[in-house]
């Protein structure tokens, strides 16, 4: 055979390889078979998604640490399937001695968990009888059986005390209670995976519904709460002074402090019955989070977010008046959902308020973060942009986080870096990102490290930070550098359109980068999702190819990277000539680089910048 007919044949072969579809699970394909997802990236013709309305009140009464709730749910099954039992998610009981949890558990950290008070479905009361072996999840029968597109009607009154010991939610002191996951709420039903019954591990995230939530909140006078949504009477909480604060910042650039230490100290700040009940409303979103304290200062302002409605957003802070970063808390909010909303992703921030409270997660919830204390104020704004982006991923997106972690790590971990290049500038924003989120993985040759992202990150206990942070990170920073900023970003917001507010998965994303950006990109998704490749790349010494001057880069690692071949010339001069991810599109092992001059070539080196290599002594050559 001639060459010219071999070369037809190989690339033949590999542009069908490219064009194949992704391996995917049968559970996956199941759904795709259905219809509730399509190929090309949308929803599918026959895409369902479950939904409720959650009447919540709730007790608090520091420093006494009972809670107490009762709720009725409203719960649609949207699905075309019949069910006969309702998954509960009960996630405080992860306090329990004996949970499944990730690591130990401090003493401070055990509660005997959530006490089912008193339970009815449609207006009767029933047992609620636990089914042994899950602690965060119960399976439930219906007394009769919930049809396609109808409603069942639920009521829980419950009670748990407050951990000493905080992490995600707890007391972060005696009268300063931080509430998440403290109602029993329906599992998530999906397309491809029926009911969600993975533990609540307190590793493994969020995976929700999107809701709507009326939460009632009574707490003693002179006690504060903020909460996910908006507060529906201001009026009757607060003293009319402190009313009028929180209203003007919610046109103010400027920071109001709407309780001050001093105000705290006089105890005049709410109304003075012996309990006050804060209401707060948020539709259409995944959970909801609130804080209570005496102790607590208040500081609110708001940013523009959307620049063709002007609608601004609210912007505050509850934290310890002594804690000196978070006085900076409300400005670094305005900052990041400004930029965030105007640059990366480029989506207007979607809900009206954030609030930033100080704690010890350094952890995410709907309009909520709780973040712990940095000496270092620039490290203390990056922790509030990366617990603030993740406002896009996944609560827009509605990710299903506690099995692909990487869904909204990953872009968080993305923006962190984006907008700290704004903050900060480039070369301290990227030395940041290669040390903490590069640096351990790329020098860790262990077999859990290498896993492929796509694993799923329930699977994961070794290896989930670098799965779900640092490798695909590098992997949106790589399509970004080969689609090019406007194409990547275009495909981006085709995907966020399309999936906003619904439950996407990594099949949808992958689908709709390739449809928004007019390419098959299956090949770069299988080399960075589907492999257990690594960064590392080595240049060959410069040759001669019909006359012209080439260098030959070999990919030993696997992963389709970007890198800048750096040439310095025996006259002194040099070029840098940056390649894209596309070079490897061909051939993930190698790929020849013709140098554009004549001139002898004194030393090439392989630069990668954030892609960092894994053994850099064969990334130089220098003629002898």
């Amino acid at each position: 055979m001639s060459r010219s007919f071999l070369t037809l044949l190989f690339l033949l072969a590999t542009s069908h390889a490219f064009a194949q579809d992704l391996y995917k699970p049968r559970d996956i394909q199941r759904a795709f078979n259905k219809g509730t997802r399509s190929p090309d990236g949308r929803p599918g013709k026959n895409y369902w998604q479950n939904t409720a309305r959650y009447d919540i009140t709730m007790s608090v009464r520091p420093p006494d640490r009972a809670i107490r709730g009762r709720e009725q749910i409203s719960y649609v099954n949207n699905s075309p399937d019949t069910l006969r039992r309702l998954v509960i998610r009960l996630s405080q009981n992860i306090h329990r001695p004996g949970a499944t949890r990730n690591g130990g558990a401090a003493a401070d950290y055990l509660t005997e968990g959530v006490t089912i008070d008193t339970f009815a479905v449609a207006g009767k009361v029933q047992p609620f009888r636990e089914n042994g072996g899950h602690a965060t999840w119960q399976s439930v029968p219906l007394p009769r059986p919930l049809l396609p597109h109808d409603s069942v009607q639920l009521a829980f009154a419950w009670h748990f005390p407050i951990s000493v010991q905080s992490g995600r939610e707890g007391m972060l002191d005696k009268t300063t209670y931080f509430l998440a996951y403290f109602y029993p709420r329906v599992a998530v039903y999906d397309d491809y995976n029926g009911w969600d019954q993975l533990d609540f591990t307190d590793a493994q995230e969020f995976y929700n519904d999107f809701n709507d939530y009326t939460l009632r909140v009574q707490a003693p006078a002179n006690y504060i709460v903020w909460s996910t949504g908006t507060l529906q009477n201001p009026t009757e909480v607060l003293q009319p002074t402190f009313a009028q604060r929180l209203a003007q910042s919610m046109t103010s650039d400027a920071v109001v402090h709407v309780a001050t230490q001093a105000d705290l100290n006089s105890h005049r700040i709410t109304a003075q019955k012996p309990v006050n009940t804060w209401v707060w409303k948020a539709d259409d979103i995944t959970d909801v989070t609130f804080c209570v304290s005496d102790q607590y200062v208040w500081d609110a302002a708001s940013v523009v977010v959307d620049n063709a409605t002007k609608r601004r957003a609210s912007v505050q802070a509850a934290y310890a008046d002594k804690t000196e970063d978070f006085h900076s808390a409300v400005k670094n909010g305005q900052n990041a959902l400004g930029w965030f909303s105007h640059n990366w992703p480029g989506v207007p921030y979607p809900f009206p308020k954030m609030t930033v409270v100080q704690g010890f997660a350094d952890m995410e919830y709907p309009m909520m973060v709780n973040d712990s204390p940095q000496d270092d104020l620039q490290f203390a704004q990056l922790v509030e942009d990366h617990e603030i982006a993740h406002t896009w991923f996944p609560f827009y997106m509605g990710i299903n986080e506690s099995r692909y972690a990487f869904m909204d790590e990953g872009w968080a971990t993305t923006f962190e870096l984006l907008i700290g290049r704004a903050e900060n500038g480039a070369a301290k924003a990227d030395e940041f990102y290669k040390r903490f989120r590069v640096n351990r993985w790329i020098h860790d040759p262990s077999t859990a490290e290498d896993l492929p992202i796509i694993t799923p990150s329930s699977e994961l206990k070794a290896g989930y930070g670098n799965n779900a942070y640092g490798k695909p990170s590098l992997s949106y920073l790589a399509l970004k550098d080969m689609l090019g900023d406007e194409l990547f970003k275009k495909s981006l917001h085709a995907y966020m359109d399309r999936w906003h507010g619904k439950h996407p998965i990594p099949w949808d994303y992958f689908n709709s980068m390739s449809d928004a950006s007019g390419q098959n990109l299956n090949w770069f998704f299988q080399n960075w999702f589907f492999t257990n490749y690594y960064i590392d790349l080595a240049v060959e010494p410069v040759a001669k190819v019909k006359k012209n001057q080439v260098v030959t880069v070999r990919n030993i690692g696997g992963f389709a990277v970007p890198f800048d071949v750096q040439v310095t010339y025996a006259d002194g001069s040099t070029d840098t000539l940056h390649q894209t991810p596309a070079v490897w599109q061909a051939n993930q092992r190698q790929t020849t680089i013709a140098l554009p001059t004549k001139k002898a070539v004194q030393k090439v080196v392989l630069a990668g910048g954030l892609f960092m290599d894994a053994n850099e002594k064969d990334n130089t050559w220098t003629a002898k």
